[in-house]
């Protein structure tokens, strides 16, 4: 049934024109909430934020230059592509002021032309352009009205990494006062609500990656290599969305991996940083953050093989996180279709009660509660499901949270301001996030199923967890490996609007892999596919 129509080779994607405008409402925003921060704590309105931009790195002791992505928060306020800047907002005037390196004459024999400050000026609609050695100069020439001018400095933690935000330092930065402290969780909480710009590029890319995980879909058969799915997703991504980065390293996670050794590894990407127990038999599917450099999208796809593709591309700074999980072969299993229905319906049933002011943490513990049901319809496991959660056995099955802010980075900052702590309890310990929910927020809805023998065998071992699971019906699914299920979702007055666009139902699925064009033509039906009705 495979190929039955013609496979999708081109592309109806558009890429869109970025004004510049989003990212001076961007500064507009945060010159707001900086204002009426210093107002209320009865502080002059006064001083500069000043932030330091990326700088380009060579691989190791290496001359060659990696590919340079910009730092994410000088990005969000400025929107400039090139290392080495600096950009500053006077809180009084709201005056921007971006600072560029003076390049070397030999840059325009090796690199290409040298642009001069007014390009700059008039690219990223800035008011004042000079170069980054003039910085004290300008400061204090321009802002020493009223004595020393404060520089308001980006320096503070990220709940998701634990590393700290660089603030600025260039030679002469003693000559003025600096404070480290005000910047950083004011700029970090403007994020976390996009404006109608940003939300129409968050929604390109998952229009980007939305159509290219449908043409991995499409491609996927066994005898292939994981890696060869990833290659699938980049190239469509970059050749048809002109997404030339992706949010985070490719995870195309697929059947079962049995040369393993026993070993506890930080499996580390630039999506996750986590702690993960590798067994002699472990599936690729429960490995949670799969395709980094140890462990890199390259096993051979076999026939009866989950896959579990987790990719994201980005465009223009913001990004997408979407994860299908689906057969190699076009076609679910009994046992495939049990895990995978069970995750589709804690991810809808999530997005039927998002809206403003609902607790993320609920909606984890819904997701959790959904999962333990369907499981315990299939006689999986048993007992009340009540006791189940009290003794926080969905971690057994999703140890992972629900999801995560998204925006400029796929682990958008803000999921823990001050005030909020992180839950200790399985499961709900690795929330990115536990606020209530806020019109103009993007998260992402990413439940899962898994059968992790470091997981399942602490509960055999306990007395009391053990007795709610069918241990003969669980050793049918441990070569299983996992579900995951993620769409990114935009929070709306009254609910939320899911910004993917993919087949989602079991059936659709079939279609899709079978070359079914998607989104579906009124005019085909389940029926004419020769599918089961749902």
């Amino acid at each position: 049934m495979r190929g039955r129509y013609p496979a999708m080779a081109t592309s109806s994607l558009a890429p869109p024109e970025v004004p510049m405008e989003l990212h001076a409402g961007n500064r507009d925003r945060l010159l707001t909430a900086l204002r009426a921060h210093l107002s209320a704590t009865a502080s002059p309105p006064r001083g500069i934020a000043l932030l330091q931009g990326g700088e380009e790195q060579t691989r190791h002791c290496t001359d060659h230059l990696e590919l340079f992505r910009q730092e994410s928060y000088f990005a969000y306020l400025f929107g400039v592509r090139e290392p080495g800047f600096y950009g500053a907002i006077d809180i009084a005037s709201g005056q921007s002021i971006l600072f560029a390196p003076r390049l070397p004459p030999d840059y325009a024999v090796w690199m290409g032309e040298i642009k001069p400050l007014p390009y700059f000026k008039d690219r990223y609609k800035v008011d004042l352009v000079f170069y980054v050695d003039e910085i004290v100069q300008v400061l204090q020439d321009r802002f020493s009205q009223h004595g020393k001018p404060v520089l308001f400095l980006l320096y503070g933690k990220s709940t998701d990494s634990g590393n700290y935000s660089k603030p600025a330092s260039f030679e002469g930065i003693e000559k003025f006062d600096t404070d480290l402290g005000t910047l950083h969780p004011i700029l970090t909480e403007c994020r976390v609500i996009k404006s109608e710009m940003e939300l129409g590029l968050i929604q390109y890319a998952n229009d980007v990656s939305s159509e290219a995980h449908i043409e991995v879909m499409r491609q996927a058969k066994p005898g292939m290599k994981e890696y060869q799915l990833e290659s699938i997703f980049l190239h469509h991504s970059y050749r048809y969305g002109a997404c030339r980065h992706c949010s985070y390293t490719c995870i195309c996670a697929t059947g079962e991996n049995r040369n393993c050794d026993t070993s506890i590894n930080i499996i580390t990407t630039n999506h996750h940083l986590v702690p993960v127990v590798v067994l002699s038999t472990v599936s690729i599917c429960s490995i949670l953050h799969y395709g980094h450099t140890a462990a890199p999208n390259d096993r051979t796809l076999n026939d009866g093989d989950m896959a579990l593709m987790d990719m994201g591309a980005e465009y223009n700074f913001y990004g997408s996180d979407i994860t299908c999980s689906y057969p190699i072969n076009g076609k679910f299993n009994s046992n495939q279709a049990t895990v995978y229905n069970a995750v589709l319906k804690a991810h809808n049933a999530v997005i039927s009660h998002m809206q403003p002011g609902v607790k993320w943490v609920d909606m984890h513990k819904l997701a959790e509660q959904t999962i333990l049901e369907s499981l315990k319809n299939e006689k999986i496991i048993h007992g009340d499901i009540a006791d189940m959660m009290t003794r926080r056995l969905g971690a057994v099955f999703m140890p992972h949270g629900l999801g995560h802010l998204l925006g400029i980075d796929t682990h958008d900052p803000g999921g823990y301001p001050e005030g909020l702590e992180r839950p200790k309890e399985p499961g709900l310990s690795s929330l990115r996030t536990i606020r209530e929910l806020k019109e103009g927020m993007v998260i992402t809805v990413e439940p899962g199923c898994y059968f992790i023998d470091a997981l399942l065998r602490p509960a055999r071992d306990d007395p009391v967890s053990s007795k709610f699971f069918n241990w003969e019906e669980i050793e049918k699914y441990k070569s299983f490996g996992g579900v995951r299920i993620e769409s990114d979702l935009y929070v709306t007055a009254q609910g939320c609007k899911n910004l993917t666009n993919c087949p989602r139902e079991t059936w659709e699925i079939e279609a899709v892999m079978a070359g079914v064009p998607w989104p579906p033509r009124a005019s085909v039906t389940k029926a004419e596919n020769g599918l089961p009705k749902a």
